[in-house]
């Protein structure tokens, strides 16, 4: 048995994703476990070399968890043949460019979602990743929550019958950054550096509906910019101009409507960050992060609407926890072990740049249908891509 050494170039481990999911939960935790175990028996150990704009947040990074190299030069980093993975975590503006030039350098590539701020540039980096055959991925966190595999467990196992409905809630309230500091980055907020809700969330909802339960078909989406002035990093007052929440219903190809809400306005009275509510002929189920209870047809209560007397049903008390019945590592890192067996042995992997592209897909349409205030098919992508791509 060996061990293979995967030169892996990371961009944005600066920033709070990049820097706690992928560097520390992910990188690093897989370099502490001794690599990734492949099929015969060899591991692959990550080999990062950390690449951004400051130097000295960079060492000191470096520094804190053992890692040998860092740079301020991406020109460099992507010359050198002694790495083949490109990673970006940074800013969604960015993203594209950067994609493009790693792949024209010969690297795979791996990165957070969107994979661009529009669908052209989305299918652009998918074209020109086919064309230069190399391989390529984007973060699909959300299918690697507990509570979203617990939902998995119970839609293989039959447990919804048909499927009727799907209701998410996503969000909480962001402070404005002047009576306390922002939770997130003030970029999130201004539409010229690429932020906004719909384009942030609607491409983990396409993802999270395609995979769990059936392909998006149509949808329907109001963006609002509720709070209109922020705080930046600084303390300074500048203009939110991108949405902060979006309100989304979308038919499935199986004829069950999904309804999800996502905000940064939200204060949370419910379980969790994320809820999902599936409900089906036979039962339904109520997830968040890694919870998740459910309620049979067998044990579903008869209420009677009745304003004019208290409710006596405890409705909380009617479902039933689905156990932990095995242990769930961090969700971040299983993907980086699936992505990186993905590259050294060509293993199963689905989260390609074309599921990206679909992800930006949504969200584009999801801006026109809250301009043009209407339902919008959703066309399939396979086709157009696979057409461009072989030109």
């Amino acid at each position: 048995m060996a061990v293979r050494r995967l030169g892996l170039i990371m961009h944005g481990v600066t920033g709070r994703m990049g820097y706690n999911q992928h560097l520390v939960r992910s990188i690093c935790a897989i370099r502490d476990q001794g690599g990734v175990l492949l099929a015969g028996g060899d591991r692959v150990m990550p080999d990062p070399i950390l690449v951004g704009r400051n130097g000295e947040k960079l060492e000191s990074i470096a520094g804190r968890h053992g890692i040998t190299r860092w740079t301020t030069d991406l020109a460099a980093a992507l010359a050198s043949p002694e790495d083949k993975l490109f990673f970006d975590a940074g800013s969604t503006k960015m993203r594209a460019e950067l994609l493009d030039r790693a792949i024209d350098a010969g690297k795979h590539v791996y990165c957070e979602k969107p994979v661009a701020d529009s669908f052209d540039s989305a299918l652009s980096v998918a074209r020109r990743a086919a064309r230069a055959g190399v391989k390529g991925g984007v973060v699909q966190d959300k299918l690697y929550l507990p509570g979203l595999r617990k939902l998995r467990m119970l839609r293989d196992a039959g447990f919804f019958g048909r499927i009727l409905s799907v209701r998410g809630e996503f969000g909480y309230w962001v402070f404005e950054g002047d009576w306390q500091p922002a939770q997130r980055p003030s970029w999130n907020y201004r539409k010229a550096d690429g932020g906004g809700i719909i384009l942030d969330m609607l491409c983990h909802w396409r993802y999270v509906l395609d995979d769990l339960f059936d392909g998006v078909k149509a949808l329907t989406c109001r963006g609002a910019t509720h709070i209109t002035e922020r705080a930046d990093e600084r303390g300074r007052a500048y203009a939110a101009d991108a949405e902060d929440a979006a309100y989304a219903t979308f038919e499935l190809a199986s004829g069950a409507v999904a309804h999800i809400n996502s905000s940064w306005c939200v204060r949370v009275r419910r379980d969790d960050l994320v809820v999902f509510q599936v409900d089906g002929t036979l039962g339904s189920a109520v997830a968040g992060l890694t919870r998740c209870y459910t309620q049979h047809r067998v044990n579903t209560p008869r209420p009677v609407w009745n304003p004019d007397v208290p409710q006596t049903i405890d409705f909380f008390g009617t479902w039933d926890e689905v156990p932990d019945n095995q242990v769930y590592e961090n969700g971040f890192k299983v993907q980086w072990e699936e992505f990186i067996r993905h590259i050294e042995e060509n293993g199963p992997w689905r989260a390609d740049l074309r599921e990206g592209a679909k992800g930006v897909q949504l969200a584009e349409l999801g801006y026109q249908s809250s301009r043009e205030r209407r339902w919008l098919e959703v066309p399939p992508l396979d086709a157009a891509l696979l057409s461009e791509a072989a030109e």
